[in-house]
């Protein structure tokens, strides 16, 4: 079950994500098809739409039953997807990956320039929507995207390192991870003209649930199948990304044996035999109670918010986002 599936108790759910969906593929179409085609790619593969879902959840946590999502708060879930895929398409190109969403992507394909400069079109876009919205989303997502980047460089600083510590992971997803779905929520609410009040919880929500979705993922790159993920697993240790499983790792009685193996460029071997230690350690475990403590904030702050469809929408989808890393663990 996707994420946003778990969002399906708001009525109108569905037909707001088909309007999402529509003026999503036209927020890319350019003057040359060749860069339309491009900037398609990953839109056309599909995918969770877990911000915008997000945003469009978030817009009605006031109301006692959901409405239909409002052209702003729609046009607010398309700038925030744009981020998204402009992300994915420059972290491809960083990975050198040749996978995503179960389609070629978009480097593999048309090299890394184009996948590079569409990425940046990508983004332009998303600022383009915003500045459409006011002052205030526009200056928050170009915040959020810096918070992308310096999430992002925190990563780049820590790869290949063996003493990489939880503190400098979490600073990172907070960064590359935490600041989008925070600011989907907050946009949602913003462009629905909630109270102050309530759209600084959707903040803090969105925060705490995008902590906890990094390190579900982080999880799962080592619990889960090629089919499930859609891309290739175990990428994060063949590319010297040691996330919060392999952190606690280290500190355990395979540490050393781990060190010894990490901290450089491994084999596919070598990476089956790190993911075997790393699952033996209880790494994952202790890995999934981290984002059990996330969950919890999130679901805390849910507290402080009207009952509403929506707000049992993001409780729901919330309690799935554990159920989903677990599931792996357990089978």
């Amino acid at each position: 079950m996707a994420l946003v599936s778990s969002l399906s108790i708001l009525p109108t759910l569905e037909d707001d994500l088909h309007d999402l969906e529509e003026k999503l593929r036209y927020s890319v179409i350019a003057e040359d098809s060749y860069l339309t085609e491009i900037a398609s790619h990953l839109i056309t593969a599909g995918g969770k739409r877990v911000r915008p879902g997000f945003t469009i959840a978030s817009s009605g946590v006031q109301s006692p039953e959901a409405i239909p999502a409002s052209k702003d708060v729609l046009l607010g879930g398309v700038a925030v997807e744009l981020v998204h895929l402009g992300s994915l398409y420059h972290d491809d190109v960083m990975d050198e990956a040749e996978m995503r969403r179960t389609v070629p992507s978009v480097n593999a394909i048309w090299g890394n320039l184009t996948a590079i400069l569409a990425g940046d079109f990508l983004l332009a876009r998303a600022s383009e929507i915003a500045a459409s919205l006011g002052t205030e989303v526009a200056g928050l997502l170009a915040k959020t995207i810096g918070e992308l980047c310096e999430g992002q460089i925190l990563e780049l600083q820590s790869t290949f390192k063996v003493d990489r510590t939880e503190d400098s992971y979490e600073r990172s997803i907070s960064g590359k991870t935490a600041s989008l779905l925070a600011t989907a929520c907050r946009i949602g609410g913003l462009t629905a003209s909630l109270s102050r009040d309530t759209v600084d919880v959707l903040t803090s929500f969105g925060h705490s649930y995008g902590m906890a979705f990094q390190i579900v993922d982080d999880i799962l790159d080592l619990v889960a199948t090629d089919e499930q993920l859609g891309k290739p697993s175990g990428n994060d240790l063949m590319e010297g990304v040691y996330t919060l499983p392999v952190i606690i790792t280290f500190s355990t009685e395979y540490g050393d044996a781990l060190k010894e193996l990490l901290g450089k460029k491994i084999s596919v071997e070598e990476r089956n035999q790190a993911r075997e230690m790393i699952r033996s350690s209880g790494g994952v475990a202790e890995a999934l109670s981290r984002a059990n403590f996330w969950t919890g904030k999130a679901s805390s702050a849910l507290n402080d918010l009207p009952d509403s469809e929506a707000t049992e929408a993001l409780r729901a989808a919330t309690s799935h986002l554990i159920q989903r890393a677990a599931t792996p663990v357990i089978n």
